[in-house]
């Protein structure tokens, strides 16, 4: 049957010419341009935003953090959103609430400063599960379109982080405004999106399939899935909160730390398109993922073991390395919940677990980090840390990467 929530279950893609193919995917790289500078761009803008509203280190370092929380949060709703709006709608909406929460942050008051920075992470949140479905559904190569939309996620964080205060500038604006100013790239999204991929259900129609998303965690392989996002995210956000405070630790010049966490970011984005890319490519051949786990398992091997043993001793390449680590691993673990799932409603659905379970052990991870510098003095620990997280990471990943995929229909979890 059909109707407004069906997310479809049809495994072969409408047809469309060369053209409507592309700007589809357009339509994809804008929504994947938006999920990032709401967040990326508030840390170039804290010490002006800090001394405007007198906010304290720690409720200003919440506004950074906060947004991560808010991923996996909100994360279970997009499933339910798009089964009774439809996958194109759940999406639009997304970015409505995205503008509408960016635009609450021009307001005076700190809880529309918090508010806002709520808003625009749960609209996040349903676009970060919606879109990988979406792609499932509408793309006879996901892998490809996935790689081309993880690298715009890094791109989009790229010049979040290094245009916000040189528009500001530029333009003689005042932090709020600046801030608020990414919301015309969402107003272009939606503009975009709308007349391409449209509203409401699939015009091929879908089906509603029953049970609760939190039943797909009795799978086997939907549990090693959400472990190594989870892990893969952990590295990510706790190494990226704390690398510039790290390098100068170790006596590089406070500049040179901001600029190589940008270099990282660049690198991320390399990594973020070949990762699906490849991996579409062995799944067409009938292969799992494995030789692509292994390949990003040795690049944070790399990265992180090279950052604890020689800091200031080839430094660019250990973030370099660790930035295509994080972009290849991010990009993998979201093609990995599209090739693993038989349909895109089990895709969102198991978005919607694996992210939201993810995203709140990556929260922990930059506190963790801070934890055991503040108990020993250093960064070895935090880094060793990192190192062992590894150890599972391996493990999900490599029984995430077999070439099966998860049942349609599974058992909602006992009631309490």
């Amino acid at each position: 049957m059909s109707g407004p929530g069906a997310v479809g279950t049809l495994q072969t893609p409408p047809a469309r010419t060369t053209a409507g193919t592309l700007l589809l995917a357009l339509a994809v790289v804008l929504v994947a341009l938006n999920q990032r500078p709401a967040v990326v761009g508030v840390a170039p803008v804290l010490v002006e935003l800090r001394a405007d509203t007198g906010l304290s280190s720690a409720l200003g370092g919440l506004l950074t953090s906060l947004p991560v929380l808010c991923f996996g949060a909100f994360a279970p709703v997009a499933p339910r959103l798009a089964r009774r709006l439809g996958l194109e709608t759940a999406v639009a909406a997304s970015l409505v609430l995205l503008t509408g929460g960016v635009a609450l942050r021009l307001l005076d008051p700190v809880a529309a400063l918090y508010g806002g920075t709520v808003i625009a992470g749960g609209a996040i949140a349903v676009a970060n599960v919606l879109v990988p479905a979406y792609v499932k559904r509408e793309f006879a190569r996901p892998g490809l379109v996935m790689g081309v939309y993880s690298a715009a996620l890094n791109v989009g964080a790229a010049v979040a982080a290094g245009l916000t205060v040189p528009l500001q500038m530029a333009l003689g604006l005042d932090w709020r405004t600046a801030l608020a100013g990414w919301g015309l790239l969402a107003v272009l999204a939606l503009a975009v999106w709308l007349p391409v991929a449209g509203t409401g259900a699939s015009r091929r129609g879908g089906v509603r399939a029953p049970g609760a998303s939190w039943g797909l965690l009795r799978e086997p392989l939907a549990r090693r899935v959400t472990v190594f996002l989870g892990m893969q995210s952990t590295q990510f956000y706790a190494l990226a909160a704390w690398l510039p405070t790290l390098l100068t630790d170790a006596g590089l010049p406070a500049a040179d730390g901001g600029a190589l966490l940008a270099v990282s970011t660049v690198t991320g984005a390399v990594g973020a398109f070949l990762g699906p890319t490849v991996a579409g490519s062995m799944q067409a051949r009938g292969r799992g993922q494995r030789p692509l786990v292994l390949v990003v398992l040795a690049c944070y091997l790399v990265g992180v073991g090279g950052l604890l043993l020689a800091p200031t001793t080839a430094t660019v390449v250990w973030v370099a390395v660790f930035g295509v680590a994080q972009g290849g691993g991010f990009a993998l673990a979201l093609t990995l919940i599209v090739l693993r799932s038989a349909t895109p409603l089990t895709a969102a659905r198991m978005g919607g677990v694996a992210q939201c379970l993810g995203y709140l052990v990556a929260a922990a991870g930059p506190v963790v980090l801070g934890v055991l510098h503040d108990l020993t003095g250093g960064w070895s620990w935090p880094l060793a840390l990192l190192l062992v997280l590894l150890l599972p990471m391996a493990w999900a990943g490599w029984g995430a990467a077999r070439d099966v995929v998860l049942p349609e229909s599974f058992p909602a979890p006992p009631r309490a």
